[in-house]
């Protein structure tokens, strides 16, 4: 935002909204069926489902990019720019997302993180070409951002000894069906609200005041990347704990979502100490005044999304996707409809303030059904073991 301004940075936070679309349904297709189902497996299966989930985001990729280039020769302005630079990086970042969650299935958390370090590595250099070169405009830095992250995409073959197999994608879709969907359901919800809140403000407010949003959530950004980070390693983690030691699964997502909650308190108490002595100008620019108003309530809707991490995860390890999908629904509907009263009536602070409810009873719903999906899978498991009898030879009674 420092460099492109509230104007520009609106539209890159517009077209970075879409990509979170995008994101989340490649990952509730491809990649949230392969760490419930192939976590831990043995390597040649995790390999071929490895090769059809890569192949599944690379396909949506290209689909899903060839849509928003057409969406982008619709659109003027800075914001027509942002989505031609989406539209032609989105398979390579689709892909390099899939490869994360690949390594992490299989317990090798160090290749997830040197791919995202090659992504760092070659998106460095291009930011400052950008900027030595007199580029500095919204599609420059948003093409940078994600052929940087095409570089990463590349190399997770060589690093996985696994080449994606787009033909493969029907075949996976058809043997995750009763996940899949009804997870890109539960990620596309959340972020068609978060699609339709930003379109509401900029037609409420206008450019600049999504882009003062998007501004208040890049200062949470550390907490953000803790959050993706945990995700990645609590799922599969999850579904071990509940194979191994079931009665645990509950006291494990319950320290997830205190961890979380604890971390986004303290970071928007720093935050508030910082920001007004110098960390906003040097990242913000002036545009750190109007920004500041909404760290606090942001970090409260930060907070409410932590305490729902453990559940959210235990969910998941259940398999327990129709439960999830109930309360992804009812909280992006509240969302869009909080968020849009609350800027209607008090503007871009309200707007945040209007996300406080849906984001904290939403954790309170995402718990209660974490509890019942439990309690019948401790049912379910109890009716298993009387169902065994043992064996009894004529003439003897069992003891």
């Amino acid at each position: 935002m420092h460099q492109l301004g509230a104007f520009q940075y609106g539209a890159f936070s517009l077209a970075y909204v879409t990509y979170g679309f995008t994101l989340n349904a490649s990952r509730g297709l491809a990649t949230e069926p392969l760490m419930i189902r192939i976590s831990g497996a043995p390597l040649r299966k995790w390999q071929r489902a490895v090769a059809q989930c890569t192949g599944t985001s690379l396909t949506l990729g290209l689909g899903l990019g060839t849509l928003t280039l057409i969406v982008a020769a619709i659109l003027r302005g800075p914001t027509g720019m942002a989505f031609l630079a989406l539209g032609l990086t989105l398979p390579g970042l689709l892909l390099q997302d899939s490869w994360r969650y690949c390594f992490f299935a299989n317990g090798r958390g160090f290749q997830a993180f040197l791919n995202d370090t090659i992504w760092l590595v070659a998106l460095v250099p291009a930011l400052f070409f950008v900027r030595a070169t007199g580029h500095g405009n919204v599609f420059w830095y948003f093409f940078a951002w994600g052929a940087a992250a095409g570089v990463a995409a590349a190399a997770g073959p060589f690093q996985a000894k696994v080449v994606p197999r787009v033909t493969h994608m029907i075949m996976w879709l058809h043997l995750h069906r009763d996940l899949g969907l009804r997870y890109f359901i539960e990620g596309t919800s959340a972020n068609v609200s978060t699609q339709l809140r930003s379109y509401g403000i900029t037609a409420l407010l206008g450019l600049a005041a999504v882009g003062y949003l998007q501004a208040a959530q890049t200062l949470m950004g550390p907490v953000n990347i803790l959050f993706l980070g945990m995700s990645l390693a609590t799922i599969p983690e999850a579904a071990r704990v509940l194979r191994r030691a079931p009665r645990r699964l509950g006291l494990f997502c319950a320290a997830v979502s205190g961890m979380l909650c604890i971390a986004a308190f303290g970071w928007g108490v720093l935050l508030e100490i910082l920001v007004p002595h110098g960390l906003g100008a040097w990242l913000l620019g002036r545009a750190w005044a109007p920004t500041y108003p909404l760290l606090l309530p942001t970090a409260l809707v930060v907070m409410g999304y932590g305490i729902s991490a453990g559940a959210f995860a235990g969910l998941h390890a259940l398999g327990a996707a129709q439960r999830s999908l109930r309360v992804a629904i009812i909280g992006s509907v509240t969302t869009v409809v909080f968020s849009l009263v609350g800027a209607k009536l008090w503007g871009v602070t309200g707007s945040i303030y209007g996300m406080l409810a849906p984001s904290w009873l939403g954790s309170m719903l995402l718990w209660w059904q974490f509890r019942e999906a439990l309690r019948e899978k401790r049912i379910g498991s109890t009716r298993g073991l009387h169902r065994v009898r043992p064996k009894t030879t004529s003439g003897s009674r069992p003891g």
